[in-house]
């Protein structure tokens, strides 16, 4: 059964790990016969939530007008989101925690986006896995709150510069994954 997938990319730089992850899952996906809607965060104007509570209001996610608003109708039309980022200080990008924490005009807006599978894709500088923790339990929890189903994650420790994924079993780890879907 073909799905409709939302992926949402955390990176700000377009050629590195995590934009290789994205590609590596967004190919796959499509090969499968999924339909894929992507958003780079870091190339969007999605500013902080400023818990106004005016969601839908106006018809749209958020009144404050920005780029959330073209991605929210996308997640309502999702059968899966699939965030992708590199761990920036323990946790989420900034880029793509602003697109996350505007998640919340769903529950404000008592929009019933509940069922839909997310997954995480990332990868880190560290060799530790367990530094990933920063982007798992919120991801755990907020997926719980909007009554997702968390499907998994894909975590690929040890890269930094540019395509140090390369070196990895990384990209056949997300393609395994992405064949799951």
């Amino acid at each position: 059964m073909s799905k409709n997938i939302v992926v949402i990319t955390g990176s700000p730089r377009k050629n590195g790990n995590s934009f290789a992850m994205t590609d590596a899952f967004i190919e796959t996906v499509k090969k499968n016969g999924h339909t894929v809607t992507r958003f780079d965060a870091a190339e969007m104007n999605v500013a902080g939530c400023r818990a106004c509570n005016s969601c839908f209001k106006t018809g749209k996610a958020c009144s404050a007008g920005d780029d959330f608003n073209d991605v929210a109708p996308a997640i309502e039309n999702a059968d899966v989101v699939v965030l992708t980022m590199p761990l920036y200080w323990y946790t989420y990008p900034a880029q793509i925690k602003a697109v996350i924490d505007k998640f919340y005009s769903f529950f404000v807006g008592k929009r019933d986006i509940a069922g839909k599978d997310c997954a995480v894709l990332a990868c880190c500088e560290e060799d530790d896995v367990s530094v990933m923790e920063g982007i798992t339990i919120p991801c755990k929890h907020m997926t719980s709150l909007v009554k997702w189903n968390y499907i998994g994650e894909v975590y690929v420790t040890s890269v930094n510069k540019v395509g140090d994924i390369a070196q990895t079993d990384g990209i056949s780890r997300v393609i395994e994954f992405a064949e799951k879907i």
